[in-house]
């Protein structure tokens, strides 16, 4: 990966993906998406981030996996600060995504969240999101709506069905996308699907307690298409708790913790990858700064 910050409040980023593992995994594997028996060793990327003044950034991306799909992403986030300790922060994102190369044919498939798709198989989809966030000292509220096209879910690399030479699985799942719908326990990325979400969130430094945070936030997803095109919507929800403290001093300084709860009900049904879920787990990390 590449990157250049030689002109003032421009970086520019470029970079190739051969291989990849999972955080629970030392194997690597070729790269696909959802459905994807078949790994590319190909995955490229180039865009920018721009600030043209301190409260905004402006940011595109396009990136490539080759016989998969290629995509342009759309950012924006502007930050108005209203008062001393407050403030209201806008942050846009657009993606626009094309079937690539042999896409939808042998092992280049694209199972579209389990869900509908015009054309099995294939990559189509546009999905745009809007969240607003007004921060008010030690108090956060968050509200925002995500929108995914009708014609096939959102797409990102995801290598869990990939084979290898002898038909074994070999490829790693458990992959993030850049959408505030990518939740705890689901994605929200179905075609058709409209989601409607807010966060609370508060920090308990203002309360004399540096180090604590507190958050709870809530998705509701509805208009999910069938995945048999049968003409019936679907509706799902998530509601995560989470609870972070990281020691601030000591032998143990930035010894973190977080503590999260989440809770998720779906009408997809089970044979279109439809199922309820409560988590509770429980994350502990250690950053050590080297001098």
């Amino acid at each position: 990966m590449l990157t250049s910050k030689e002109w003032d409040g421009l970086t520019l980023t470029g970079g190739k993906l051969t291989q990849g593992a999972s955080r629970a995994s030392s194997n690597y594997s070729g790269l696909a998406v959802s459905g994807g028996s078949k790994g590319s060793n190909d995955f490229t990327f180039v865009g920018g981030d721009w600030k043209p003044r301190a409260d905004l950034l402006l940011q595109y991306y396009h990136s490539n996996l080759e016989n998969y799909y290629s995509q342009d992403f759309f950012g924006l986030v502007h930050v108005f600060n209203i008062a001393e300790n407050q403030s209201l922060k806008s942050d846009l994102r657009y993606f626009k995504s094309d079937s690539d190369g042999k896409n939808g044919s042998g092992g280049y498939l694209f199972n579209n969240a389990g869900g509908y798709a015009d054309t099995p198989g294939k990559v189509d989809n546009k999905t745009w999101s809007a969240m607003f966030t007004y921060s008010l000292g030690s108090h956060a509220l968050m509200l925002g709506h995500q929108r995914v096209s009708d014609d096939g879910a959102m797409v990102y690399i995801s290598s869990g069905n990939v084979r290898g030479g002898n038909g074994s699985l070999e490829g790693e799942g458990g992959a993030s996308v850049y959408l505030f719908t990518d939740s705890l326990i689901n994605a929200f990325v179905r075609a058709g699907e409209n989601t409607t979400f807010g966060q609370y969130s508060y920090d308990f430094a203002g309360a004399g307690v540096p180090g604590l945070k507190a958050s709870l936030v809530y998705l509701r997803g509805d208009d999910i298409k069938d995945a048999k095109g049968s003409g019936k919507e679907y509706s799902e929800w998530e509601r995560d708790m989470r609870l972070d403290y990281v020691l601030q001093s000591g032998p143990l300084k930035n010894l973190a913790f977080s503590l999260r709860r989440g809770n998720f009900r779906t009408e997809v049904p089970n044979t279109q990858g439809g199922i309820d879920y409560d988590q509770t787990r429980l994350y502990v990390n250690y950053t050590y700064a080297f001098k």
